[in-house]
């Protein structure tokens, strides 16, 4: 089965083109969800091909979207602090487990490639953030833990981080940041025991 016949069109289900245009989208209930960037993408596809259903698009290309801006911002209390947002993601890690990490370890937890983890390590140990202890029986394995600095730098950031983090979210009420956690936790939960099997 293809995408162009994975969905009944407009002409199969007797509704008529102009009524599939007008279909609300998971959006449908924001003013401000019909005129965000990814609203404008969506209509031009549907235009483009009004036989598909754009709604997976409606979802994750918001989710994609946002995501990108939030990369983009400047977290001020990491760059005041000379940190980038992965290397604080390291040092956190380190700091809320509690425990040494070998760098196999620190990957899973940051989500991030051995490689990536492996720079990260060697920049944090030479401003003396993060030491290493090597295996007693596997020279090969390397254990990591926070120096006293280290644990210092991410107790002092911490508050003004989640400060920050406040701020950036103060766009959305209260509760309608209840109700996006709750949803995202839900799809977040439900994709990582999905994403094996559909890479598979």
């Amino acid at each position: 089965m293809t995408a162009r016949n994975a969905r009944p069109t407009a002409r199969d289900t007797g509704t008529g083109g102009a009524a599939r245009d007008e279909r609300p989208g998971p959006g449908a209930g924001s003013d401000a969800a019909q005129h965000d960037t990814v609203a404008s993408v969506v209509r031009q596809w549907r235009a483009v091909h009004p036989e598909l259903d754009t709604g997976p698009m409606e979802v994750i290309g918001r989710i994609n979207r946002c995501a990108a801006l939030l990369q983009q911002a400047e977290d001020a209390p990491l760059r005041r602090a000379g940190l980038s947002r992965a290397e604080f993601d390291l040092l956190g890690a380190l700091r809320r487990t509690g425990h040494e990490l070998t760098p196999g370890e620190l990957a899973k937890e940051t989500f991030s490639s051995g490689a990536a983890v492996t720079k990260r390590i060697k920049q944090l140990t030479e401003r003396g953030l993060v030491e290493r202890r090597g295996d007693t029986r596997d020279r090969r394995v390397a254990h990591l833990r926070l120096t006293d600095t280290g644990r210092d730098l991410v107790d002092g950031i911490l508050p003004e981080q989640l400060a920050y983090e406040t701020a950036v979210l103060s766009v959305l009420a209260p509760e309608g940041q209840g109700e996006l956690a709750v949803l995202l936790a839900d799809l977040l939960s439900r994709l990582e025991g999905r994403m094996g099997a559909l890479r598979a």
